[in-house]
């Protein structure tokens, strides 16, 4: 897969690098030679030096025959501009854009330019662990019978396994979270106090749940 990354600025040098390591081909577009440079021997791309919305540039890097461009300039106009062009004028088949001002989100949404916007991101990551409690119902699946339920782990619980939270039918611990890596648990993974776990939850179980946790009604 060959994917066009114009902007090597933090969050381009990160991406680039990753996905050369991933087995991706890499062309990596910059106006500025030296960020270029600072991608280092690690990166095992090609690189373009230019002004990322230029159509020469883009030619150069291979625009007609990549599968993506991801830009992720420090403008959101430039942004705008490159998707724009690798959409419209070479029908690159996915092209992402980083948006910084949350306010232009009807823009990318009018021309259907997908985006990631790390702002975003982060304001609604704030939000969670602000308004986060003890067991917090995260999304209701499906007709609502099931629910994934989030909860801590009390310290009356540190040492026992996922196996004494599971009910079959009724409650399935799906993944894990602890020390900022979330994980998917086996039957006999130990609980340690402070993790954070994911459960399915039929909404009949809601109670007994509730009990496993030792939470008071």
């Amino acid at each position: 897969m060959h994917v066009i990354i114009v902007g090597i600025g933090f969050m381009g040098t990160g991406l680039a690098l990753k996905l050369c390591r991933q087995g991706f081909d890499v062309t990596a577009v910059d106006q500025d030679q030296h960020a270029l440079d600072a991608l280092g021997d690690a990166f095992t791309g090609n690189c373009v030096c230019g002004v990322g919305f230029d159509r020469t540039v883009l030619l150069n890097a291979g625009i007609e025959r990549c599968d993506a461009v991801v830009s992720c300039m420090g403008s959101d106009e430039a942004n705008i501009v490159v998707a724009h062009v690798a959409r419209s004028a070479f029908r690159v088949p996915r092209v992402i854009a980083r948006q910084h001002d949350l306010s232009k989100a009807d823009t990318y949404r009018r021309l259907n330019i997908q985006t990631i916007s790390p702002n975003a991101w982060g304001i609604a990551r704030t939000a969670e662990l602000l308004t986060y409690r003890t067991l917090d119902d995260v999304f209701e699946i499906g007709s609502g019978d099931v629910s994934l339920v989030r909860a801590d782990i009390p310290p009356l619980l540190d040492g026992s396994t996922v196996r004494e939270l599971t009910a079959v039918g009724e409650v399935q611990i799906v993944s894990i979270s602890r020390d900022n890596a979330t994980f998917i648990p086996t039957q006999g993974t130990v609980l340690a106090d402070g993790d954070i776990i994911y459960a399915a939850v039929a909404t009949s179980a809601s109670r007994k749940f509730k009990q496993m946790l030792g939470i008071a009604e």
